[in-house]
């Protein structure tokens, strides 16, 4: 069969065609636009900002970031029935912005990079099940152990494979600083050194009445401990810390589901580990191809993982112990990777010490750069943090 080469239409034929309307020029430029926005979000970056101070003070609240999934790779869509440019609501509603009709499974493209300790990752939490997967909650939060690792807190100190490892520069913990009576000095110095109570209408942290005297309860740096420390202001500066062997229930896996309402609600779990915030650990990271043997003291760890998040099937979870089709289950392979998160606030951070590990498919990407600071508190040319611009995130 002959093939006939394509030709341009000549300036006859052209000149009869019949020119768009204006509403379909805008309207075929306005899909154009949401197409190339929606491909870029997903593929290449995306913004996000930061509401909390989880992160303090490494980031801050009102920086606004860009985030890369070129360095871990992209991931398919899970939830493909979805309003584009949204997450789980409409703008500006409560109304929910996708359909859960549809559930695909989801596949990373290829990245340049895997997830490394001391990441700022950006995923989606994952004790969110009201939604699926890759619509929880997005959270941030610094990579502290990744698959195969062993993690340990002692005394607010992290350890990797039992060597203690280097704190963020910017990290942030709880001190209490004790003061003759509030006075403007301390509260000028408060502003100078970014001391904020974001559950303060003003930002100022609030003094308060203690068995040691006056005093302020903030999260801050050491450095800046340090400075109050040579303040005639300040009497004494105390670090706040959980003492070795206290348990704080709420803890994972004490309180697996981070339940508020535990332990009433989950009466047949072991009995809790002397486990808290600031002494945590040891427990081991699961990586994908380990398979381990489950044993009454390690099920609490993995129960959660192997039901939920490894899609697995007719498993059940009864007096502690896992049956597949009726069978108790004593070993079992993983199927990906998982990580640990951690704020660099480490006192005023629900992170994997509250939820446990991440999972490698809930993984969005990489935090890489402030692109805009807006000061919460601030006001006129001063509401932007001038010196935050354009910054690398590390």
């Amino acid at each position: 069969m002959a093939v006939q080469s394509w030709q341009a239409p000549t300036t006859e034929t052209s000149k009869h065609k019949k020119p768009k309307g204006f509403f379909r020029e805008w309207g075929d430029a306005i899909l154009f636009a949401v197409v190339a926005a929606t491909l870029i979000r997903w593929a290449t970056f995306e913004a996000y900002t930061i509401p909390t101070p989880s992160m303090e003070h490494s980031l801050l609240v009102g920086d606004y970031l860009f985030v890369s999934k070129l360095h871990y790779g992209p991931r398919t869509p899970q939830t493909p029935l979805q309003v584009p440019l949204t997450h789980q609501t409409v703008w500006g509603t409560d109304m929910k912005s996708y359909s859960d009709a549809i559930q695909l499974p989801s596949f990373r493209l290829p990245g340049f990079s895997e997830v490394k300790r001391n990441d700022v990752v950006v995923f989606n939490v994952p004790f969110e099940s009201q939604h699926p997967a890759d619509l929880r909650t997005n959270y941030i939060k610094r990579c502290v152990a990744v698959a195969g690792d062993m993690l340990e807190v002692r005394d607010t100190q992290v350890f990797i494979n039992g060597k203690p490892v280097a704190n963020p520069v910017e990290m942030q913990t709880s001190y209490f600083l004790q003061v003759p009576e509030p006075n403007d000095d301390i509260r000028r110095a408060f502003k100078e050194r970014g001391v904020i109570n974001f559950n303060s209408p003003t930002g100022e942290p609030e003094p308060q009445m203690t068995e040691m005297g006056p005093g302020y309860v903030v999260n801050t740096t050491e450095a800046t401990a340090e400075y109050f420390r040579q303040q005639p202001y300040v009497k004494g500066v105390i670090k706040q810390k959980a003492t070795a062997g206290n348990p704080e229930p709420e803890t994972f896996p004490n309180n697996p589901d981070y339940d508020p309402n535990y332990p009433q609600n989950m009466p047949t779990l072991p009995p809790a580990l002397n486990w808290n915030r600031d002494n945590y650990g040891p427990i081991q990271l699961p990586r994908e191809g380990q398979t381990i043997q489950l044993t009454p003291q390690n099920t609490r760890f993995y129960q959660k993982i192997i039901m939920r998040y490894e899609r697995n099937e007719n498993l059940t979870f009864q007096n502690g112990q896992l049956l597949q089709n009726g069978k108790l289950l004593t070993s079992y392979t993983f199927k990906q990777d998982y990580y640990f998160m951690m704020g660099d606030n480490r006192h005023d951070s629900l992170d994997s010490r509250y939820w446990g590990f991440v999972p490698k498919d809930h993984i969005v990407g990489k935090a890489v750069l402030i692109w805009m600071s807006v000061d919460p508190y601030g006001s006129g040319f001063g509401k932007i943090r001038w010196n935050r611009l354009f910054n690398l995130i590390n």
